[in-house]
């Protein structure tokens, strides 16, 4: 007598369970569609405008995050380096090259959950175009890692996973479709552990 009721409320926990669990996972690995991707970083341009897909939508409204506007700049993460290896704050990157024209832009650390890292105070955890220093041609060359480096440092976690975002402010790139011909710099992994 109770068999049938049983049955269907089973099925349905089920499927209400399933759901949301592949909800809240897809969410996790996407920002959305449309994303572009240059080397080692991708930006979602459609993400930040009115047209945005159903995920990239969730996934902003979830992070509680708030995107910059199509003519404000645009975002650029990067979790894995240039030969397509995650990135492991156990080891040492060197990112150099030119960013896109922008009237300032930051890279920061974050965790893999996109939050930024938090550290001992003083130890930097992001840079900026005012205070990078920077070649005769313009271009720069920066250190990731959890020991102290000279000239153009970011501090990384001890151990574990960690992300990157570039945010170009300002930018021309932003409204454009040229994203697909930008130079990004690269990331390039030079050791780990003491090696």
């Amino acid at each position: 007598m109770f068999r049938i009721p049983l049955l269907v409320a089973l099925a349905l926990a089920v499927a209400f369970g399933l759901g949301t669990f592949s909800a809240i996972e897809a969410l996790k690995v996407t920002l959305g569609f449309g994303g572009i991707t240059l080397g080692p970083w991708t930006a979602f341009p459609q993400a930040q405008t009115a047209d945005a897909d159903p995920y990239a939508k969730a996934h902003r409204a979830r992070a509680g995050a708030l995107l910059l506007g199509g003519a404000e700049g645009l975002a650029f993460y990067a979790r894995t380096d240039s030969k397509g290896m995650p990135l492991d704050a156990g080891c040492t990157y060197e990112i150099s090259g030119q960013t896109p024209a922008a009237r300032f832009w930051t890279l920061h650390v974050t965790g893999p959950d996109d939050r930024p890292v938090a550290l001992e105070a003083g130890l930097p955890t992001a840079i900026n175009s005012w205070t990078v220093l920077r070649r005769a041609d313009t271009s720069f060359s920066l250190t990731l890692s959890h020991k102290a480096q000279p000239d153009n440092w970011v501090a990384l976690p001890d151990k574990g996973r960690f992300a990157l975002t570039l945010t170009l402010l300002d930018t021309p790139t932003a409204g454009s479709s040229g994203v697909v011909e930008l130079d990004m710099p690269g990331i390039v992994k030079t050791g780990c552990g003491d090696a």
